[in-house]
């Protein structure tokens, strides 16, 4: 007796139309729903840091009617109320040659601030405090400050803060807000303990006060996904009195955990504090293709969180939802940015070109001219746009119509839904059971909706023998739905005697008894953290001592005959622990396997190769975890539990 195989909706294809440029935009084709209670002071960002550098590379940006135009003016019309610029100290090699990513000097903070200001909208001063990009993976300290002392290099924060802003007063610039240091996950301009980035963090904030004192100032952090460390950083800014108004985060969904945990942690963090709260960066991609020879950093493959369609409708779906979620899940919210939707390619003939005007103009996310400030990453990987199917304008400088979304939400847009995108489909059959392909796939609406529709699958007899003969495999099979191209994953396996063998389906026959009061223990949906599809078994614990627990199913219906047991896990801050896989028969344990906690990512597999199972046994499967822990909360995940009879 074989269990009939399952479908999972998985992933989102990308469907090749893309909207007019030309729309007027009193006729968009943009499905969006208004966003109630949304003040009319609620923050639209935009980070357009890079668009000088785009233009001195020949970049044009044009409105919606096709007209050539100021792409700040385009933007203000669409509902952008503040431009965040990033301020590198010093971007430039000692030959004056820049490093790259627009070169984001003062000047280029200035030019920009002008232009915005011009059109009415307030400038969003995002200073990184380094000679190059700032985030949770680096935090350089500028070349001038190489070596000082934390009392020097605080005086320096707070002299380069106020002269900065003083020039963009000077020049007429409407500053609204200004962000203390860049993604500032424990590390700030060189420094590694809260100790001293306080000090360099109330430097910054008392230079704005002295300059723009009506100007919310701002800390930026990311990873909302490891909620500890965000409550970790509020409760350090507290009790160091640090003085800002606003706890801002980075939220990109394909890695950032769900929008419910982001809200959460936010209102928990206003509610204690006192502070406003907002996404400070965020962005989806409209295509899965790349537009300028250099790659994506988002594309349709690779293990990433995927809740819309890569179409132009996924991507204003996408600001909708973040929004929407400030606006009415998390009382503080004052705004949402989007990352640089103005960053587009730089030509679209050759990489031989584009990385010549990426290396004169700065244009590319890096130039080989950082190479000597920054040698492991820039140095390396120095190159164009790995975001630009990420941006609000296609190849050529025309809006996307989810430009629009920023102003439709006020009101709403709500047309007659149409089919927008097919969900990709994965199927699980056993070599030995009849491969039945599903006979519709989902439409994707224009309103987030889903619809099943007739699918007609490429798939000749041929082939469908060869799947069914191959042994264990993964094949990709296409079709035809509604004008569009369906995909289907199809994993051939061995049959499998467990229910729910990877949490795909919530932890259907599966039991876990907490043995020690963990904090967390429950099925998780994050592809990025799962071995095999979106779902895995998660478990958590701050306090040491506090993981332990048993994770069981009871088999019924397994045959006479010998048997092998598998199962994997990784995870980290362990300490001192002990994990096994274990096999019962009618009570006892009849074999273990042993498995090791490591680091994120570094799955081990606790395997039984073999055991006896007589007649009319009861056989129980499962796993032991036990975790000192290491100080800051073991974890880990638990995904495929293989069971399968041994030939």
């Amino acid at each position: 007796m074989f269990r009939k195989c399952v479908t999972m909706a998985l992933a989102l294809t990308l469907l090749t139309a893309v909207c007019c440029p030309a729309a007027l935009a009193e006729e968009s084709t943009l499905y969006v729903k208004k966003v109630e209670n949304l003040p009319e002071d609620f923050i639209f960002g935009m980070d357009a840091s890079c668009v000088p550098a785009l233009e001195r590379s020949g970049v044009r940006y044009y409105d919606f009617d096709g007209n050539e135009t100021d792409v700040y003016k385009v933007l203000a019309e669409n509902g952008i109320t503040h431009i965040r610029v990033r301020i590198w100290n010093d971007p430039y090699n000692a030959s004056g040659q820049g490093y790259g990513g627009g070169n984001c000097d003062l000047a280029n903070a200035i030019e920009i601030g002008k232009r915005a200001t011009q059109y009415g909208m307030k400038l969003l001063v995002n200073f990184h405090y380094s000679d190059f990009w700032a985030d949770p993976g680096k935090q350089m300290v500028p070349k001038a400050w190489e070596g000082m002392e934390i009392e020097q290099k605080t005086e320096a924060v707070y002299q380069f803060t106020k002269e900065s802003l003083e020039k963009l007063k000077a020049a007429g610039v409407d500053v609204g807000m200004v962000q203390i240091g860049n993604e500032t996950n424990q590390y700030l301009c060189g420094e590694k303990i809260w100790f001293n980035i306080q000090y360099l963090m109330q430097a910054g904030s008392k230079a704005t006060r002295e300059v723009y004192p009506d100007a919310l100032v701002a800390l930026h952090f990311a990873n909302p996904e490891k909620g500890d460390s965000y409550l970790t950083y509020a409760k350090k800014m507290d009790y160091y009195q640090v003085d800002y108004d606003v706890f801002a985060s980075s939220y990109y969904p394909y890695w950032h955990g769900s929008l419910d945990n982001l809200t959460s942690l936010l209102t928990t963090i206003a509610d204690t504090y006192g502070k406003k709260v907002m996404v400070m960066e965020t962005s989806y991609a409209y295509t899965g293709e790349d537009t300028d020879f250099n790659g994506n950093t988002i594309g349709d493959g690779g293990a990433i969180v995927k809740d819309y369609p890569f179409t132009v409708q996924g991507q204003a779906n996408n600001v909708r939802a973040i929004t929407d979620a400030i606006v009415n899940d998390t009382p503080a919210g004052i705004g949402v940015v989007y990352w640089e939707g103005t960053w587009i390619s730089v030509g679209q003939n050759s990489w031989e070109e584009n990385h010549a005007l990426w290396e004169e103009f700065g244009s590319g996310w890096a130039s080989s001219y950082a190479t000597s400030y920054d040698p492991a990453d820039a140095g390396r990987y120095y190159g164009g746009c790995a975001v630009d199917n990420q941006a609000l304008f296609d190849a050529a400088g025309h809006p996307l119509e989810s430009l629009k979304v920023f102003r439709l939400m006020r009101e709403g847009n709500e047309i007659a839904p149409v089919a927008d995108a097919l969900e990709d489909v994965s199927l699980i059959c056993d070599l030995n059971a009849p491969l039945q392909l599903p006979q519709t796939v989902n439409a994707v609406m224009t309103d987030n909706s889903r619809q099943a529709i007739p699918v007609q699958w490429n798939l000749t007899e041929e082939e469908r023998n060869q799947m069914q003969t191959g042994g264990v495999a993964d094949y990709t099979v296409t079709g035809t739905a509604g004008g569009m191209e369906a995909r289907l994953f199809v994993s051939m396996v061995d049959y499998n005697y467990l229910s729910d063998y990877s949490f795909e389906e919530g932890g259907t026959g599966w039991t876990w008894t907490d043995l020690a009061a963990a904090d967390e223990l429950y099925v998780e949906d994050k592809v990025t953290d799962s071995l095999t599809g979106t779902k895995h078994f998660h478990f958590w614990s701050a306090a040491q001592n506090s993981v332990a627990f048993t994770l069981e199913q009871t088999v019924t219906d397994l045959p006479e005959g010998k048997f092998r047991f598998a199962v994997s896990i990784m995870g980290g801050d362990a300490g001192n622990h002990e994990a096994y896989a274990y096999v019962k028969v009618d009570g006892e344990t009849v074999a273990t396997a042993p498995m090791t906690i490591t680091s994120y990512g570094s799955w081990d597999e606790g395997v039984i190769p073999e055991f006896d199972h007589p007649a009319g046994s009861e056989v129980v499967v499962g796993v032991y975890v036990q975790c000192q822990g290491a100080g800051k909360g073991a974890w880990g995940k638990i995904d495929d539990a293989m069971l399968n009879s041994v030939k």
